[in-house]
This record gives C-alpha cells, sequence and structure tokens, in this order.
C-alpha cells in the first residue's frame, strides 16, 4: 500500500497520552504538566548572577524554600532547607514575605499555601514536579476505599492516618474523617494517637512507612497488615481480611527508595567492611529490617554529623542529598556512600532546575506571578485539622 492509499484514521489521542505528551494537565492528580514562558538555557553561564540578581532585587518580598532532594544549583539560593514539613512551617513563620518559592515538589508547595497566611503567594518554579507516591493515591480512589470499608461494617473503626507526602486532596479527607497527617520522624506517635481513637488505621499513601512503623517500632506482626490495591476490586481484600487487619496499609511507595534491596545491604556490608547501613523508613521492609539505623531525612543527616572520624556509612536515601553529605563531612575522614550501586535521583524534584528558578524569580521581579499553587477553601480546612492533630500530638 503506498502512502497516498493508506486511509486517513479519525484517532483522537487519550487523556492519558496527552498527559504524557505534555500537552495536558490531571485534574485528579497532584502534578501538573504545564509551564509557560520561555527558559533561559542550562548552560547559560550567566544564570547564577541572574539568579541572585533577581533575588536581590526582590529583597524580603521572595522567601526560597530548598528541600533536602534539591539540586545543589538550586540549594545555593535557598533561605532555608530542610524536609517538606520543616519548610512549610518555616514559610508559615515567615509572614513578611509575599512570594514563597518552593524548590520540592507540588504536594510540599500545598501544604506551604495551607500552613501561610491568604496574602502570601507560594511558587512552584516547575509545575510538572510532582511525586510519585503522592500520585498514588487520588480523591475518588481513597472515597472508594471508605466506601469498600463501609460495606465491610469496619468505617467507623478506622482512623486515617496520611503521610506528609500526599496531595492536599488525602489530607482534606484525613481530616474529613478524623484522621491526622504524620511525617516520616513523627509515624510512630501518630499511630499511637490513632489507635487510642480507633481499633484499625488506614494509613496513605506509603506502606512501606506504614508497615515498618508497625512492626518494627511498635511491635505488631506482618500478618496485622494488609495491603490495599486501588486498582483491584475491594481493593483485593476480603470483608474477613479487612475485619482481621489492624493496618490497612495503601499500596503505594517511593519510587525512590523503593529501589534499595537487601541485595544492596549485602553487597555493601561485602564491599566495605565495617559500614554502618542507614536508611530512611520509606524503603523496603526487609531493607529495613536490615539495616543498622532507620529514620527520617533529618534523623540521617543529625546521625553524620554525630558520627565519629573514620566511620563509614551507606546512605539509603536521596542521591542529591547523599552527594552533598559526603562531600560534607570528607573533611572529617567520614566515608559516606550511596547504598545501591545504582544512580537514582528523584526524577520529579530534579525538575526543579536553575533555569526555572532563574524564570520564577525574574518572572517575581518584574511583578509577573507564575507558577501559584493555591488551595481551594474547602479542602484546606479539613486538610489544615488534619495538620493540627498532627501538631497537637504529645
Amino acid at each position: 500500500m503506498t502512502t497516498a492509499q493508506i486511509p486517513e484514521l479519525d484517532v483522537q489521542p487519550s487523556p492519558l497520552a496527552l498527559l504524557l505528551l505534555g500537552r495536558e494537565a490531571d485534574p485528579r492528580s497532584e502534578r501538573g504538566v504545564e509551564c509557560p514562558g520561555d527558559l533561559p538555557s542550562p548552560s547559560d553561564p550567566d544564570l547564577v548572577a541572574r539568579a541572585r540578581a533577581a533575588k536581590e532585587k526582590l529583597g524580603d518580598k521572595v522567601f526560597v524554600l530548598g528541600h533536602h532532594y534539591q539540586r545543589d544549583e538550586v540549594i545555593q539560593f535557598a533561605d532555608v532547607t530542610g524536609d517538606s514539613f520543616k519548610l512549610a512551617r518555616d514559610a508559615a513563620a515567615r509572614p513578611e514575605a509575599e512570594y514563597i518559592v518552593f524548590c520540592g515538589v507540588h504536594f510540599m508547595a500545598e501544604s506551604a499555601d495551607i500552613l501561610t497566611s491568604d496574602d502570601q503567594k507560594v511558587v512552584l518554579p516547575d509545575l510538572a514536579a510532582g511525586c510519585s507516591m503522592a500520585d498514588m493515591a487520588t480523591a475518588e480512589q481513597v472515597a472508594e476505599c471508605w466506601d469498600v470499608l463501609t460495606e465491610a461494617g469496619i468505617a467507623e473503626q478506622v482512623v486515617p492516618v496520611s503521610y506528609m507526602n500526599s496531595s492536599a486532596d488525602i489530607k482534606a479527607f484525613t481530616g474529613k474523617h478524623g484522621g491526622t497527617i504524620c511525617t516520616s520522624s513523627n509515624a510512630q506517635r501518630a499511630l499511637e494517637w490513632a489507635f487510642e481513637q480507633g481499633d484499625k488505621v488506614l494509613f496513605l499513601p506509603d506502606q512501606h512507612l506504614g508497615r515498618n512503623t508497625a512492626v518494627r517500632d511498635m511491635g505488631m506482626s506482618l500478618e496485622d497488615c494488609v495491603l490495599y490495591n486501588p486498582h483491584k476490586p475491594n481493593g483485593g481484600l476480603t470483608a474477613d481480611q479487612l475485619r482481621d487487619a489492624k493496618m490497612i496499609l495503601w499500596r503505594g511507595h517511593c519510587s525512590v527508595h523503593g529501589r534499595f534491596s537487601l541485595d544492596s545491604v549485602n553487597d555493601v556490608r561485602e564491599r566495605i567492611p565495617g559500614v554502618n547501613v542507614l536508611v530512611h523508613p520509606e524503603c523496603r521492609h526487609e531493607v529495613v529490617a536490615a539495616a543498622d539505623y532507620v529514620g527520617s531525612t533529618e534523623y540521617i543527616i543529625k546521625a553524620l554529623e554525630a558520627a565519629p572520624a573514620g566511620s563509614k556509612w551507606a546512605i539509603g536515601t536521596e542521591l542529591n542529598l547523599v552527594r552533598r553529605l559526603a562531600n560534607r563531612f570528607a573533611p572529617e575522614g567520614k566515608e559516606i556512600v550511596f547504598l545501591d550501586k545504582t544512580v537514582c535521583f528523584c526524577s520529579t524534584m530534579n525538575r526543579i532546575d536553575l533555569p526555572h528558578l532563574v524564570w520564577t524569580l525574574e518572572s517575581l521581579a518584574e511583578g509577573n506571578l507564575v507558577n501559584r499553587i493555591e488551595v481551594d477553601k474547602e479542602t484546606e480546612a479539613f486538610a489544615k485539622l488534619a495538620l493540627e492533630r498532627m501538631l497537637a500530638l504529645p
């Protein structure tokens, strides 16, 4: 058949295809895909000077937050660095800043908008900087899950606990149903509180943090946990399985921390005798069980600060942070390596690069508000309720 003989097909691209092509947005997801405006080339040698000049022009009107997993080229312009919740609280503590530029991902910027005043405007340099874990639980899926729990006759016994790494919609669901938010550092306290309120917990959206906290820190068994899969009818579980469970874990995970395996731990111990294995609780249960130390991003940093000179460490968390810590502590004789042999950056976090930051700062300096992240009032009210319950934890 010649080219002229090929019939024209009236085929319309699907929403998913358009999303993957970057030509559409998914309103049910906490991600965006579109960033209007021309970005300067990443090879532009003037980028650093341009970012510095725009930031100086804005002065106290702008406050730049940098998550630990950001690139060094971006971190250098951050007024404060930290994990997602620390940064959101830092933003709330700077009411004089008109613009909060959040160098992180979408759910973090949403949390900052929830916690800051109405006069402050939260900006994300690239709307495509999402979080694969947060995307694994949509509002529709979680509402359907609650219907399943209701039909099983246990919804009144279930308290939702949602990880900070979730969309504003999921935080709002949690607040509306009497639950709380947690971070990787206070997950045990949040679960203890939840079990004082009810008999069961629905833990969203990271199965690994929920399982590790329940089993490793609270003495539950793996049999106490069931995995709810939103892509299967009734979550792939029977009503009896739901009734017997203490922890109903959502089938979600971090694409970075989920890559570490037991083989990674065994391999690094063989390669580096005497190494200390330190991992984030978002890692798989078998990795956490085989590690020497387990803790949040802030815990990892503090552990390395307190480590003796000459000690050896294999770190199971995002590579930008591990590399930064290795360079920082090398003069003290501390050997710090990435737990896995495979390079693993957080791909969506790395969307916030210097060209996007320069474009953002220069736009704001010219009086053009770009990429504002704004949570609607009803969602904000319930999400804030869940966050306030976390802040009230003993």
